[in-house]
């Protein structure tokens, strides 16, 4: 019991006596860390988690997306703030670190889950059936070009998606791959979304004005004597149809143009003609360019694109005027953003060589991922016009003559055409596919094949510049300029030439000779076909019967005066340097006399003007052949079948 009461005793005096000051001090400091770490923890785990979904719901793709995608014909995008004071400080930078490392962890699981996915794509949300689209849009931006125009190649041959994955394509990739699925064979025209909305038009609107305005905004001094007179004509022209519309002028046939177009002497029967005319010459200047886009130009250009669809001729100029504006790269995103690559896209696809070609030739222009030459106006591909994996390996150019035209001259006619031929007609029913871009591109897929334009008259009366006298020597010069600025001399290459074309052939070859940095069309020339052309001159500048065309004889025409001192030098010059360099030469003439307008008929080039040459029995100038296929005869004798009337 004692014992029991000393416990006791000694218990309670243990209890009441002071504690230690150091135990107390102990205690209290663990306590404090085990709350500030257990704050820190919990604190850091809610926060990192926070920030795992957050990355997550950024790099998931949203599914919901692409039902409302079904519906819209639009996608939404998650916004980002601007706010540059959220982008400094220790938190924004312990953020980005964050999410580096969050995002090495994200791509280290999709390589280990789903291969194709090697790229920061999450695919959580992504169904299989989607994958290829994005899969593709992904390939098609990266730096590595062979991958990159694979994919557009794979997107071109895809024809299996849904209407809303063929808009996901054309919302979400860049220009770069728009333009290599506009140039692309099998291309589905959905991959290109309509051009945006023109603003709607007011009761006093007037499109004639808008292009005299635009005219009239481009700069007027050191101008050549065309540009001016193709500038002035459009805004007199302009003015004169206004003023009709209110009733203050009386017009001749009541269209607004001036008495003297009943005549002919003004070169298109439209106010707008005259406006496209002048812009086709304005748009050959750089600084020009500038100035049409920077004033609306491009915008203008598509609402009377549209408003023409049923005036090929108008299209086509309004194309050669896009065309070259495409020669200026810094002009691309404006071109691109206005819509014109879905409307060149579809025009690529028209059954129509001329409005095919002429596409074709402004897309090549914009296409810097795989053309390197630039096409100026007047030079057109005709094979091949889209991308392809063919290796070319030699050029073939076809150069017309006096009154021929770049596709015209090279179509052979669907039937006989009885009595005398005029004008070659607008309309394209008159005659077949061109040869050179069917048969000649069937036979031989290597080919790059290319026809060249340019203006010739027979007379000033017809001349679309009255001060437009240009030489041989001086059209020799500009078609040089522009063909060795499109890649010719870079591989092996053939000349087909018609009439005054192999005049332009061989002045070219021999101002080429004399040119350091032209050395490679030279040498890289391996045969030349002539058609009919006056190597001594022609009978044709001598006649005067009809007044309409031959009463004041154009500079061209005068060129060709029979037994020319000018042409005998240059056929002498010609003949020694050929025979120098070995060139191998075909010389075809004519056998029948040909119709020039409605009243003469004659031979322009006479069998004794032609020099040594190959019969072509029973057949004239313009008509080679009447063949409705090309054939082994065909073949033999120069590339394929007739030159149908120019």
């Amino acid at each position: 019991m004692s014992l029991a009461a000393y416990c006791v005793i000694c218990c309670r005096r243990i209890g009441t006596s002071t504690p230690s000051p150091k135990s107390n001090t102990y205690w209290r400091d663990v306590r404090k860390i085990i709350k500030f770490t257990g704050s820190l923890i919990l604190g850091g785990s809610l926060f990192l988690t926070y920030e795992v979904l957050a990355l997550k719901k950024s790099l998931t793709l949203d599914t919901q997306v692409v039902e409302r995608e079904k519906m819209k014909s639009y996608i939404y995008v998650h916004t980002v703030s601007l706010d540059k004071r959220e982008n400094h400080g220790i938190t924004y930078q312990a953020r980005k670190e964050l999410h580096k490392a969050v995002r090495k962890v994200l791509a280290t699981s999709a390589k280990i889950l789903r291969g194709p996915f090697a790229d920061p794509f999450s695919t959580v949300d992504v169904e299989d059936h989607e994958c290829a689209v994005w899969l593709l849009l992904r390939k098609s931006k990266l730096d590595d070009r062979t991958a990159r125009l694979q994919a557009v190649q794979e997107m071109s041959e895809t024809h299996h998606w849904h209407d809303y994955q063929y808009r996901i394509i054309a919302q979400a990739c860049d220009p770069r791959t728009l333009i290599g699925l506009a140039r692309s064979k099998e291309s589905d025209l959905r991959f290109f979304l309509p051009p945006p909305s023109l603003p709607s038009l007011t009761e006093d609107y007037s499109i004639e004005e808008e292009l005299r305005q635009l005219l009239a905004s481009l700069p007027q001094t050191e101008l050549d004597e065309c540009i001016q007179y193709f500038t002035s004509l459009a805004l007199s022209e302009s003015s004169q149809s206004l003023a009709a519309q209110k009733g203050g002028l009386w017009c001749f046939g009541g269209n607004g143009l001036p008495y003297a177009e009943s005549f002919g002497e003004v070169p298109s029967a439209t106010v707008e003609m005259f406006c496209l005319e002048a812009l086709i010459k304005h748009s050959e200047m750089p600084t020009h360019c500038d100035q049409i886009e920077a004033n609306g130009g491009l915008q203008l250009l598509q609402r009377l694109y549209r408003l023409h669809k049923d005036c090929p001729k108008i299209q086509r100029n309004i194309m050669r005027i896009i065309g070259n504006m495409a020669l200026n790269e810094h002009l691309h995103s404006p071109i691109v953003r206005s819509g014109w690559v879905s409307l060149l896209a579809e025009a690529m696809k028209s059954p129509h060589i001329m409005e095919a070609s002429h596409a074709a030739r402004s897309l090549a222009n914009l296409d810097r991922d795989t053309v390197r030459e630039k096409y100026q106006d007047g030079v057109y591909v005709l094979h091949p016009q889209y991308r392809t994996s063919q290796p070319i390996k030699a050029d073939v150019l076809f150069i017309h003559g006096l009154m021929g035209a770049a596709f015209k001259t090279w179509r052979q006619q669907d039937a006989e055409h009885q009595g005398p031929t005029d004008e070659a007609s607008e309309d394209e029913a008159r005659h077949t596919t061109c040869w050179p871009k069917t048969w000649l591109a069937r036979d031989c897929p290597a080919l790059r094949i290319i026809s060249v334009e340019y203006d010739t008259s027979l007379s000033d009366w017809r001349a679309r510049c009255p001060m437009e006298r240009k030489s041989i020597a001086f059209r020799s010069n500009e078609l040089l300029r522009k063909l060795r600025a499109a890649g010719v001399g870079d591989r092996p290459l053939i000349w087909v030439s018609h009439s005054m074309g192999g005049l332009l052939v061989k002045k070219m070859l021999l101002e080429a000779s004399k040119k350091p940095e032209m050395n490679t069309v030279i040498n890289n020339t391996r045969g030349i076909v002539f058609y009919s052309v006056p190597h001594h001159g022609s009978h044709l500048a001598e006649y005067s019967v009809n007044i309409r065309y031959l009463l004041f004889p154009s500079l061209e025409v005068k060129e060709l005066s029979k037994d020319s001192p000018a042409l005998k030098t240059l056929q002498d010059d010609f003949l020694e340097f050929a025979k120098d360099k070995n060139f191998q030469v075909l010389n075809f003439v004519e056998t029948l006399p040909t119709y020039i307008g409605s009243m003469i008929k004659l031979h322009v080039v006479p069998v004794e003007s032609a020099g040594d040459f190959v019969r072509l029995k029973h057949q004239k100038r313009f008509q080679i052949s009447q063949a409705s296929s090309p054939s082994p005869r065909g073949v033999t004798l120069g590339f394929g079948c007739g030159m149908a009337p120019t």
